[in-house]
């Protein structure tokens, strides 16, 4: 039984969701914010993402990490789960990619601030680990941003968990 919160949303549950192996924003869902006057972080961590290169069709690994501060709406995590899966078969690089994935959520959502951070398994010998963020033009939200991006990652990385 759904509440007035999930009504709308056509994956959570569902046992017959079609995985779809093409880049598809439209699995995209979301519900209601309860605590839209409240700061808080949402955060997710997807291990499993993967992609392709578009140049040479290999598939590329990385564990996505999405924050964001909602403000409204919020992302559904099974909508989430099947729309990351799309980018099985889609070829992006990997900055393209997190800063699609950061594009569709600020559309899907309006959120106040978010950042995605994409930690790629290296290929020959390098991993390539894009960063970006966003925070609604105006507000402290948008200052948030600015303090992250210029403080992110200052400090070199023990790299023990690829």
């Amino acid at each position: 039984m759904h509440n007035e919160n999930t009504k709308d949303l056509s994956l959570l549950g569902n046992q017959e969701v079609k995985y779809d192996f093409d880049y598809n924003p439209k699995l995209l869902e979301t519900f209601d914010n309860k605590y839209p006057d409240r700061d808080y972080f949402v955060k997710f961590n997807c291990p499993e993402f993967t992609t392709l290169c578009p140049i040479t069709n290999q598939p590329d690994f990385a564990t996505v990490y999405i924050s964001y501060i909602p403000d409204v709406k919020m992302v559904e995590s099974k909508s989430l789960k099947l729309y990351l899966f799309s980018y099985r078969n889609h070829g992006g690089f990997h900055e393209s990619s997190m800063n699609l994935i950061m594009d569709d959520l600020i559309e899907l959502m309006d959120p106040k601030y978010i950042e995605v951070w994409g930690k790629f398994t290296p290929r020959g010998g390098i991993s390539i680990d894009p960063y970006c963020n966003y925070g609604r033009a105006g507000t402290k939200y948008e200052e948030m941003a600015h303090y992250r991006m210029m403080h992110h990652d200052m400090y070199p990385e023990k790299v023990d968990n690829r």
